[in-house]
């Protein structure tokens, strides 16, 4: 008998987190885990209180033409990673040297989902770089999980611009996951 990963683990658990989503386009999970211990989590929705899409019955981006990755202040979602903060806070609880577990897919139909490499828009990563996370670890399509070390992001930004940022969420992040040696096999 074989036991998964922790990262396998966690990143079920991420997946599950985002059939919550109110989204009509994809399903995105996160969860933060400090010492081991699932802290907060978050998927796609409207704000608290308010009608989601699905009560809408419509996708307002949708309705405008607005490619994916592209607008996010049309839409009334807010972003998993970004639930996932606000719900720590919420709670009262430190993210200080934490690591976040992102899950993402597609909606194709009512019936069909595609996993898509999960990654960070602009507005989550600096939010996640201001949090105070050490990792971010993200599903891929491939069925591996890369990680992301939040340092690595700042010193880049740091240096360049977050323009030159390779990485992006619009342009499904990067092809080879293992070429920096921080991809995890399942």
């Amino acid at each position: 008998m074989s036991r998964i990963s922790k990262i396998e683990y966690y990143m079920n658990i991420a997946k599950e987190i985002s059939k919550r989503s109110t989204c009509f386009r994809a399903r995105h999970g996160s969860i933060i885990v400090k010492d081991d211990q699932i802290i907060s989590t978050g998927y796609n929705g409207a704000p608290r209180k308010t009608k989601d899409c699905f009560e809408r019955g419509n996708c307002l981006r949708t309705e405008l033409n607005i490619p994916s990755g592209q607008r996010y202040e049309m839409c009334r979602s807010v972003h998993a990673e970004q639930n996932a903060i606000i719900n720590s806070a919420r709670a009262g609880v430190s993210l200080l040297g934490g690591t976040m577990y992102l899950y993402s897919e597609k909606v194709v139909d009512d019936n069909d989902v595609q996993t898509i490499d999960a990654y960070p828009c602009f507005i989550c990563k600096k939010m996640i770089i201001n949090s105070g996370l050490d990792e971010v670890i993200v599903s891929r399509v491939d069925g591996k999980f890369k990680k992301h070390k939040i340092k690595d992001w700042a010193d880049d930004w740091t240096k360049g611009d977050l323009l030159d940022d390779k990485e992006t969420y619009s342009s499904g992040s990067s092809g080879n996951c293992c070429s920096s040696g921080n991809c995890c096999q399942k």
